[in-house]
């Protein structure tokens, strides 16, 4: 997949891609320029038919596309995501900072009725939501300033994930045709991901509500919005009201940790404790989550905890998410120190999957983002080789798979 991407990126690039943005534009020559934009332009009316099948009207496929053409800085932007190439600590600190803290608390305040009936409607802690809205767009400060239709063609026409992206810029053309926003704010991340709490435009369609009942799902401009419409979706997507995404556990000595997935009075009576102080929920299982590895703070994660990973499926996302929802109601910071180790070099990473994979303990892309598949394929090859099973990918892990044939 990676090569093909790179091949395919290669190609638009070398047809002149950077048009836009204030990104310079590659000495190419004119009759490469065009051709760019023919291709472009193509793209642009094979997609019509399924439009106008949707629903869509000519006018409004022609303003939305209007003075459209890719963004070279959009394609830049999709090998710098911070969730998958920086170790979870630095993602977690940056993201638990105290201007983040303090605005959080002053939005909790501000919003308090909004965030008790949401809670009450759709069973989702407020932590939860404040946590999200926190990190995807500071609470609303910064919701991107991309035009979407502008990303997800860019995305879709250059080849990154060309099925999803596309898929998305049709119900993105959709909402347009529906009203629920103009082009002129119809605004977000290089992914086109849009609103206060950055909804892809699928996500929108299935899952934005009108939380302040005046008959707009407006989740850009109305807090209450985009407070129920996350709740509502993290709620559609399994979240169990009263049972908590996890928390921080310390371990005992000699814990044999082949011991993975337990209810919490089975983890009690192995010795693990809160690292608050505070009592094992009476009921409900989770799983053992050791993001730094044996040596680092260790958690138990419920399936809570994979719901606000269908929001981003990286760990450090999550844990972001969640620490500081935490945080915000006035939780402790994380109390086990993290690794000093540094984290593995992109090439490294890549070749650990690589390496996994030739073992047959890996399926997937060999991308070097770590995420739950290579910490299942890491920790079954620990299994395998006797060591501690904490599925933590680092250099030791590494230099036993270069020992192994």
């Amino acid at each position: 997949m990676r090569q093909l991407l790179v091949r395919r990126l290669s190609g638009a690039l070398l047809l002149g891609l950077s048009f836009t943005t204030g990104v310079a534009v590659m000495a190419l020559p004119v009759q490469a320029q065009e051709a760019s934009q023919a291709g472009f332009q193509r793209f642009v009316q094979g997609l019509w038919p399924e439009a106008k099948a949707r629903g869509v009207s000519q006018a409004t496929f022609n303003e939305a596309f209007r003075d459209v053409e890719p963004d070279a800085k959009i394609i830049a932007l999709t090998k710098k995501q911070s969730e998958f190439v920086r170790p979870i600590w630095d993602y977690i600190n940056g993201s638990i900072s105290a201007e983040r803290l303090k605005r959080g608390r002053d939005m909790n305040a501000e919003w308090s009725k909004t965030l008790a009936a949401v809670e009450k409607t759709y069973g989702v802690p407020r932590s939860v939501v404040l946590g999200v809205w926190g990190m995807e767009t500071n609470y609303g400060s910064f919701t991107g300033s991309i035009y979407a239709i502008r990303a997800l063609a860019t995305l879709a026409y250059t080849g990154y994930r060309p099925d999803f992206f596309r898929e998305e810029l049709l119900t993105a053309l959709q909402i347009l045709q529906q009203g629920h926003v103009d082009r002129s704010r119809m605004l977000g991340s290089w992914a086109g991901a849009m609103g206060q709490t950055q909804f892809m435009p699928s996500s929108f369609m299935k899952y934005a509500v009108d939380g302040n009942r005046d008959g707009v799902r407006d989740i850009w401009s109305s807090v209450p919005d985009a407070m129920a419409s996350t709740a509502n979706y993290l709620r559609q997507h399994g979240w169990e009201p009263g049972l908590p995404w996890g928390f921080e556990v310390q371990l005992p000595k000699g814990f044999d940790f082949r011991y993975l997935k337990l209810n919490f009075a089975q983890w009690q009576t192995l010795g693990l404790r809160r690292a608050d102080g505070k009592a094992m929920p009476r009921a409900g299982e989770a799983s053992l989550f050791l993001p730094g590895g044996a040596g680092g703070p260790a958690f138990l994660v419920t399936k809570n905890y994979d719901v606000i990973k269908s929001y981003n499926s990286s760990d450090a996302y999550a844990m972001g998410v969640a620490h500081l929802g935490d945080r915000l109601m006035g939780g402790q910071p994380i109390q086990a120190a993290w690794p000093k180790e540094p984290m593995l070099a992109k090439e490294q990473r890549q070749e650990l999957q690589e390496r996994l994979a030739r073992l047959g303990f890996y399926e997937g892309d060999t991308d070097g983002k770590f995420g739950s598949k290579t910490r299942e394929a890491v920790r079954n090859f620990q299994l395998r080789r006797g060591l501690i099973p904490d599925g933590y990918a680092d250099y030791a892990v590494l230099r036993e798979l270069r020992a192994t044939r």
